[in-house]
């Protein structure tokens, strides 16, 4: 039989509904040619800003890097060839003579050559508990530890000594987990100090300090049992961090404290809202801070005072169909931030604390933009079952004729409990999506950030209660538009997203024609047998399936499990998943095809071996993206 090989260019031909918006829409080819901004400090001086632009290179397989410098105040960007000594270095003390970095420490003899050196062949592991594997690497008895070095003798010191803790934080935490203090006499550091077992069931990160001439560690946060992230010093030696007051919850409301003189001061504990990032004025009396927002995330003020007894006061200091999701610099007069939204990509902006408006300082993209055809972006509010007023995100294809119909998607995000802002994604883009010609129906439902604490934390326990009522209400609410083609509706999603294609597929009385999951829970049963942070599924599944007394539990594990329900599967299902993800691991896709295959449906599994939770690599990207819209064409 001859070997069936796909064109990528004759390839965009079979899902352009409009061949005359071939050569001015967003398609998968173009997608993986935006350049990715990324700001990386001020230079010494503080006089520039010093960036990185990353262009995909499919040939390659990889990213080609760029570094440039742009005036602060504005103005042109100059390429450097070479900027060793430009960026200014947090990681140096303030007197200049010490440097702090982290590198990795063997301290358990896990693997097998470790254990037994004259079977150098052996491959094997060897755990006594879990945190044996973490998002998509498997432990080797190794933790990050953060050291300081003399630059004059060269002498460096592991300031965690021979503990068996990690700072920083597995699998995302970097240099933003440790850092100097004013005087350069401690070292502030994060850590989680469980291990084990204990390890994958806690989420109490603390704040902890190091003194070098004592050799002294002392718990600043010890009383607190959730997360305690972000310590970050003002200008007047105060220190500011982000802090979660419920073990074990990984989307507790993030609120953001102060500790002056060893007293403590939660700035935003009566706001109804939770913290992303933050950083402190240049002049130490005032905190900006970003958060979501209205389907959007946005920046902040907080005014510190001292020994204040009344409620900080908080300002939203930025507004409009954008998200404002990164903070780089404070100046005396100007903030340094990141901006994207659905229609264009990360760039960097300047805010002027006078005026409070944006300043592109950056404009990779500028041009590759200006020369497409873009969707159209509109909120819409939808009513709940239970009488709320839901925000919902439609996007339309670029030059959207309300006298046509068209094909349409509900978009299920995933978390559960990450916002559904203007973000810009390389993967799950609406600006690609509209511009194949279908509708997108993006949904703020239950759980989501942005729309107060209540909302945002009604979904764990129940996340096949209210969230999947509120994704009927918005795609029935939109269906009924005479330009929606009630024929052609599709769910897709990744991740809790994943899981809502599943559960929907057995529960949506035939409204939709075709399904997409990508890394979805399909069993929670063996999602809590096999996942690798168990704090999420004890708090948000409820707990063990094994707790009878645990009523919450039991509800999950029958009336919210989709495997339940796979009897009343009825639609074609594509099943996304990587091989390496092992928060979601691959048993959940691979039991959600085989269902699929042996009730007959019409199905497909992709299957990425090297890819984790996300898919990363250009040339993977990019088959995600022709696979995704060749099961559209094919099912819709």
């Amino acid at each position: 039989m001859q070997q069936l090989k796909y064109s990528s260019l004759a390839f965009i031909g079979l899902f352009l509904c409009h061949s005359a918006l071939a050569t001015s829409v967003m398609t998968p080819e173009k997608l993986w040619q935006v350049k990715r901004v990324a700001p990386l400090g001020l230079s010494v001086d503080g006089s520039q800003l010093i960036y990185q632009v990353t262009t995909p290179n499919i040939d390659a397989n990889g990213f080609d890097k760029k570094v440039y410098q742009v005036p602060v105040n504005g103005g042109s960007s100059k390429l450097l060839e070479h900027y060793a000594g430009v960026l200014k270095d947090k990681n140096i003390s303030p007197d200049g003579t010490k440097k702090l970095f982290h590198e990795k420490v063997t301290l358990n003899a896990t693997r097998s050559t470790e254990r037994y050196p004259d079977l150098k062949q052996s491959d094997a592991y060897v755990f006594d508990s879990l945190d044996y594997r973490h998002w998509d690497t498997w432990n080797d008895g190794s933790y990050n530890h953060v050291f300081y070095q003399d630059l004059h003798t060269e002498e460096k010191v592991d300031i965690m000594a021979e503990q068996p803790y990690y700072s920083p934080q597995a699998p995302f935490g970097g240099d933003e987990d440790y850092i100097w203090g004013p005087k350069g006499e401690n070292i502030y550091y994060v850590s989680k100090k469980v291990t084990g077992t204990a390890y994958v069931t806690s989420t109490n990160t603390d704040i902890y300090q190091y003194n070098l001439k004592s050799k002294k560690t002392t718990n600043l946060t010890a009383e607190n049992p959730g997360y305690d992230t972000s310590p970050a010093f003002s200008a007047n030696g105060d220190l500011a961090w982000l802090s979660m007051k419920t073990a074990g919850y990984e989307a507790d409301k993030n609120d953001l404290m102060v500790m002056v003189n060893g007293s403590k001061n939660n700035l935003t504990a009566h706001w109804d809202g939770t913290v992303q990032s933050f950083i402190w004025s240049a002049d130490g009396q005032s905190i900006y801070f970003t958060a979501p927002t209205k389907g959007t995330i946005q920046l902040f003020q907080v005014d510190f005072k001292a020994n204040s007894e009344k409620p900080a006061d908080i300002v939203q200091l930025t507004a409009g169909p954008f998200d404002v999701n990164g903070l780089v610099a404070a100046k005396p007069d100007r903030l340094l931030v990141t901006r994207n939204s659905m229609n264009s990509a990360k760039e960097i902006y300047g805010f002027d604390l006078n005026s409070k408006k944006l300043q592109a300082l950056t404009t990779v993209n500028d041009d590759f933009f200006a020369a497409l055809d873009k969707p159209t972006v509109k909120q819409r509010y939808v009513t709940t079952q239970d009488g709320k007023q839901m925000l919902v995100w439609v996007i339309y294809p670029p030059g959207f004729d309300e006298k046509q119909k068209y094909p349409t998607l509900l978009y299920a995000q995933g978390g559960p409990q990450s916002p559904l802002s203007q973000f810009y994604s390389y993967r799950w883009n609406f600006q690609l999506m509209a511009s194949q010609g279908y509708i997108v129906v993006a949904p703020n439902r239950r759980g989501m950030p942005g729309h107060g604490v209540e909302w945002n934390a009604d979904i764990s326990k129940d996340w096949g209660g209210k969230a999947m009522q509120d994704y009927l209400a918005a795609i029935d609410d939109v269906a009924k538009e005479p330009y929606v083609d009630n024929d052609r509706l599709g769910a897709i999603g990744a991740s809790f997203g994943g899981y809502s294609v599943f559960y929907l597929a057995g529960h949506h009385q035939q409204r939709f024609k075709t399904f997409i999951a990508h890394d979805g829970v399909f069993d929670f049963r063996s999602m809590y047998g096999t996942t690798e942070e168990l704090f999420f599924v004890n708090h948000d599944l409820g707990g063990p399936y094994w707790d009878q007394e645990n009523a919450a539990a039991q509800q999950g594990y029958t009336d919210f499990n989709p495997s339940n329900f796979v009897a009343n599967w009825d639609t074609p299902m594509l099943v996304i998943h990587g091989g390496k993800d092992y928060r979601v691991p691959i048993g959940q896709g691979i039991q959600a095809f085989q269902a699929a295959q042996l009730l007959g449906l019409k199905s497909r599994f992709l299957y990425f071996p090297e890819e984790n939770h996300w898919v990363l690599s250009p040339q993977n990207g990019l088959v995600w993206q022709q696979e995704f819209f060749r099961w559209l064409q094919e099912t819709l």
